[in-house]
């Protein structure tokens, strides 16, 4: 984190629960700069990954994290019936976050599952959305299937034939089968290996607790069995009308189909590619990836 950067942290009530949150404030603000919310992926990552999005404070702006219900800090329900954990539930959460802090103008940024959120929030037109990053997202999880075969077929044959084995015979917590799905996510997750702090931290808690996880996405990123395996905004995308940037990488498990109908539905929208970088180009290319967001930021900032 930047040392030019003061964090508090809070816990905000939600119906009878509580959602933690991060404040990063720039001890040198800059004026008109808005706030940035990030809505962190998984579901159920928690926000530890995305922490050195915090430098972005250096553009002079407030930089807001949260652990969104079920995940790392805050309140944890376990026992909750699968059709609890929906969209619906994660937008009312970000909405009730504004309230408590009092923000009525802020930028909007999501990461995976997190642009998928975005654009959930972003399609009710929002007083006050100034402009949605789409980071490293699908449109539909049924793009989002596809798109992983995709690139489950290019995996070594070996990989494959231990995947499809150990699918068919029921055996997904065997140790060569966790293996086979590391290479892939080393090859399209994230590239930095061994992993960045963050990561680390944000995956430990989600193997803690896979509630969120396993109940709305499934046991990991090829196999979608969950809540969300036949959500799509695509149908609902033209009616975006804050400025919307979409990123992703080279190497993404997002594959450009899969982000396609963002560029091509949202209005007012550009996209940016990182080469050489896979979903968490933030990680990977931090400073290229934190540059690519501020300026669209100071554009929207503008604009607004």
């Amino acid at each position: 984190m930047a040392e030019t950067t003061n964090a508090t942290t809070a816990r905000v009530p939600f119906h009878e629960w509580e959602t933690w949150a991060k404040v990063v404030t720039p001890t040198n603000p800059l004026p008109g700069a808005l706030p940035l919310v990030v809505l962190h992926g998984g579901p159920g990552m928690a926000h530890n990954y995305l922490n050195n999005l915090a430098d972005l404070t250096s553009t002079g702006r407030t930089v807001i994290f949260y652990d969104q219900l079920g995940c790392g800090n805050s309140t944890h329900l376990p026992d909750a019936p699968a059709e609890f954990w929906s969209p619906r539930l994660f937008v009312e959460e970000f909405h009730n976050l504004l309230e408590h802090f009092g923000i009525t103008e802020y930028h909007l940024l999501g990461q995976s599952w997190g642009g998928m959120l975005g654009a959930e929030i972003a399609v009710e037109r929002p007083a006050g959305l100034a402009s949605l990053s789409i980071c490293n997202s699908p449109a539909s999880m049924q793009l989002w299937v596809e798109g992983a075969n995709e690139l489950r077929a290019h995996l070594p044959q070996e990989t494959q034939d231990a995947l499809t084995r150990h699918e068919t015979n029921g055996t997904i917590h065997d140790p060569e089968y966790l293996a086979a799905t590391r290479d892939f996510y080393d090859r399209h997750v994230c590239r930095v290996v061994p992993a960045p702090r963050g990561f680390a931290e944000s995956e430990g808690q989600m193997e803690a607790d896979p509630t969120v996880y396993h109940t709305m996405n499934g046991p990991n990123e090829f196999r979608i069995v969950g809540t969300l395996r036949y959500w799509t905004i695509i149908d609902r995308l033209d009616q975006i009308i804050a400025p919307t940037l979409v990123v992703a990488g080279e190497f993404d498990e997002a594959t450009p189909a899969t982000w396609a109908p963002f560029v091509e539905h949202i209005p007012s929208v550009s996209s940016h590619v990182f080469p050489g970088a896979s979903h968490c180009s933030h990680l990977e290319q931090p400073e290229a990836f934190r540059a690519v967001i501020a300026s669209f930021l100071a554009r929207s900032d503008r604009q607004g």
